[in-house]
């Protein structure tokens, strides 16, 4: 390429495309840099600073650049940000904003003569391309802008005198404009602001509800809607159609509208991304129907992966005295540069390959429709079955023949409260799968979708993102296979998420507490039981126990995921538990956080009179041994305490006092006496102190299986004869296991084929068979203390 631009003959593009072509690739590279490192520190050059009088070289401009692109983005969040692979197909974009700067400093005729050819070449060839004949072009970089100098043009045909008499005319007569309520949200509004039009002349129509797609206009409510405007003085001057609403993708009735339109002399605008499929061989007849229609927007830099490229609205119309008061048309030559980056991007493209890109889209949509046919639990929402542009799916689980009886047995009375909760349910629970599909295979494009009927849905759209992001037929592919993995996960919390409510709400200590926005198996909350009167002393106590807690159950070596729920709108001091499988046992798990929450609650509370006690012994320590010194001093005699008479005595007659000590005894929360310790020369405790309780519903595990598992059923079914012969080996190796006695130790074979006799039992055995050696364990240990002391 270096080479072609040498050969140019004028060396100003020659340098433009060359120094585009170095600054892309200066940015890339420091991409990639940016990439590799793990960490990124705060730069003294980062802080804006005055303008420096000598200037600076390119390469530290772009540096700049580079660091005000990325260097705030590293230090919000941990996550790398890829830029758009743009390709020479955005190149030619770029390059198209550069050449717009160069050629407005042409002379003015020669720059006349060149707009005019790009403009019309661009017109041309967007026409000639979706199939909308005869029409005009308006390049515009807000989407919406199109649209409302759609709205002046029909305002200026409608209205005579408005060029001259302003608003004043539509006091006679109130325009109206239609727009369907699948429209983008707000944009009724933004039309109105910038019209200077008030909000009543904006009607919403419905969407149909009976028949047909419920994301489609309601063409028989619009045509009485419109007979009581025209009854009520009101002049109908505007319909906006979606061939593709902006969340599902469906197209409206476009020739029933355009039939009306034409009755009631309305304009008609169509939008939408189903637009984009004009441009292939064959296009369904809903959707082929815009093009009679009066002006529609087109989005290129989406459909084609165009960066900085303009949206475009062709348009019919054959005064251009009003589409230039509309503003549609400039007499300003460097206006109609706007088509410039997308007049260098379509011949490089050319009309094969602008059909390849969005027929690859198209085929991307079909093959994940296809297989989503084959999944269950997940319904779709797509127009036409054979050729949708958009997919919107949903994971739901339908009731059983059972549940639909009783179901529908409880629906007069409670049918609203469960309609409710369960779709907030399934809402939460889609959004979470359409999360985890974007991260794990973000190539897709997939996001989440709010739908008025739906509820919660996924959304693939390839003709918004595919050629943004490069997706190919394996990402589709891959992201079935991830869908396939989720499925269970959600069809298994779904069905846990009762068994674990009631859990919780007959086990004492705990507290369900109902969040339908947590996509999971629910959250509870350790209650902690005090007589303490301060509420903000027992928040605390509460708040640091559910904390302790958590940390607990993610110490554990579990597949579950334990958190503190949302950052924003989460109930405070609970544990919120994640997603699980079917393999879990909700009755172990709920023990389990009961009998932590027991425990952290009683080692607080003995953390809080561990005080007390210390300062009560301290104090009667203090007592005893005062009450000692006097009782001392009676014995010894008032001779002794005379300094010289008392060393004299003490000499020839040495008093023998055993000292006698006081020790404090944490455990019991007592103080003992050390004359024992000082004859036995070692320190005994009064009482044994009770051994560790271990609970008795304690579950066998099997090597490598986590805790909160049920054993597979492979594990389970063993056969009769295997098991009798396991308890028979158990029986006759305790049977064989002599008495210890006190001085009595096992040789080390022996002790070592005890023990592997002993893992081997308690891999097939119950629970019973495990605690029978546990006295004999607890023999030994004895022994081994004694021999130490």
């Amino acid at each position: 390429m270096d080479a072609s631009l040498e050969k140019m003959v004028d060396p100003t593009l020659a340098e433009m495309g060359k120094n585009l072509n170095e600054a892309m690739k200066m940015l890339e590279d420091n991409q990639r840099k940016v990439e590799e490192e793990n960490e990124k520190k705060y730069a003294r050059k980062d802080i804006p600073g005055p303008l420096q009088g000598s200037g600076q070289d390119m390469v530290s401009i772009l540096q700049l650049v580079q660091n005000l692109m990325h260097g705030e983005e590293e230090e919000e969040t941990s996550q790398t940000y890829r830029l758009q692979n743009v390709g020479e197909q955005g190149h030619m974009a770029l390059l198209g904003h550069s050449l717009a700067a160069y050629i407005s400093v042409l002379d003015r005729e020669r720059l006349r003569k060149l707009t005019t050819r790009i403009l019309s070449d661009t017109t041309l060839w967007l026409c000639r391309l979706f199939r909308y004949e005869n029409g005009s072009a308006y390049y515009h970089e807000d989407d919406r802008e199109g649209l409302l100098k759609i709205c002046r043009l029909v305002i200026h045909t409608r209205y005579e005198d408005y060029t001259i008499e302003g608003f004043n005319v539509l006091y006679s007569k109130q325009p109206v404009i239609y727009i369907s309520s699948a429209a983008r949200t707000g944009l009724g509004q933004a039309l109105c602001n910038q019209l200077g039009l008030p909000l009543s002349c904006m009607c919403l129509v419905p969407c149909n509800t009976m028949f047909g797609s419920q994301h489609q206009m309601d063409v028989a409510l619009l045509d009485r809607v419109i007979k009581d405007d025209v009854e009520s003085g009101k002049l109908p001057l505007l319909l906006v159609a979606n061939a593709g609403t902006p969340g599902a993708g469906h197209t409206d009735k476009l020739g029933r509208l355009k039939e009306l339109c034409e009755q009631y002399n309305m304009w008609l605008h169509v939008e939408g991304v189903n637009l984009a499929t004009l441009a292939l061989g064959y296009v369904s007849s809903s959707v082929l129907a815009a093009t009679k229609c009066d002006s529609m927007t087109l989005t290129l830099g989406s459909w084609l992966g165009l960066p900085a490229v303009p949206a475009v609205t062709l348009y019919r119309h054959e005064d251009p005295s009003l589409s230039l008061a509309a503003g549609l048309t400039s007499s300003q030559p460097v206006e109609k540069l706007r088509a410039l980056p997308l007049w260098l991007s379509l011949q490089y493209l050319g009309h094969d390959g602008i059909v390849e890109r969005i027929k690859h889209a198209s085929q991307l949509s079909q093959r994940l429709l296809e297989n989503l046919k084959n999944l269950d639990f997940i319904k779709t929402s797509v127009e036409d079955e054979l050729s949708s542009p958009v997919v919107v799916f949903k994971f739901f689980q339908e009731y059983s023949n059972r549940d639909q009886t009783s179901h529908a047995a409880q629906a007069s009375t409670i049918q609203h409260p469960i309609i409710s909760s369960e779709r907030h349910v399934y809402d939460t629970f889609n959004q979470w799968l359409g999360e985890q599909l974007a991260q794990l295979v973000p190539a897709s494009g997939v996001d989440v979708v709010e739908l008025e009927d739906e509820g919660t849905c996924v959304r693939f759209s390839p003709l918004m993102t595919s050629a943004v992001l490069g997706t190919e037929i394996q990402d589709i592919d891959q992201l079935v296979d991830c869908l396939k993995m989720k499925i269970p996960v959600l069809t298994s919390t779904l069905q846990l998420r009762e068994e674990f409510e009631q859990e919780v709400r007959r086990t004492p200590g705990l507290l369900y507490i109902e969040d339908l926005s947590w996509p999971g198996l629910g959250v509870v909350r350790y209650n902690y039981h005090s007589d303490e009167k301060n509420d903000d002393k027992q928040e605390k106590e509460l708040e640091k126990i559910n904390t302790e807690l958590l940390k607990k159950l993610n110490e554990l070596e579990s597949d579950l995921t334990f958190s503190l729920g949302p950052e924003f709108g989460g109930q405070k001091n609970c544990v919120y538990i994640g997603m699980v499988t079917e393999d879990l046992d909700v009755s172990e798990l709920v023990e389990t956080i009961a009998a932590t929450g027991r425990e952290i609650e009683e080692n607080s509370r003995l953390l809080e009179n561990m005080t007390e006690v210390v300062r009560k012994g301290i104090q009667e320590a203090q007592l005893q041994l005062q009450k000692a010194n006097e009782e001392r001093l009676l014995e010894e005699g008032l001779l002794r305490q005379i300094p010289v008479v008392g060393s004299v005595l003490n000499w020839f007659s040495p008093f023998q006092a055993s000292p006698k000590g006081r020790t404090f005894n944490l455990t019991a929360g007592s103080l003992e006496s050390t004359e024992s310790m000082y004859i036995s020369k070692a320190q005994g405790t009064g009482t044994t102190p009770p051994p560790t309780p271990t609970s008795s519903l304690t579950k066998q595990r099997l090597p490598g299986q986590k805790v909160f598992k049920r054993s597979l059923r492979s594990s389970d079914a063993l056969s009769e004869t295997s098991s009798i012969s396991h308890c028979d080996d158990l029986e006759k190796m305790d049977q064989r296991a002599p008495a210890l006695s006190p001085g009595q130790e096992q040789g080390p074979l022996e002790t070592q084929k005890l023990e592997e006799q002993k893992e081997v039992a308690k891999a097939t055995t119950d629970t019973e068979a495990t605690q029978s050696d546990q006295p004999l364990r607890d023999c030994t240990e004895a022994e081994e203390q004694g021999s130490q002391r």
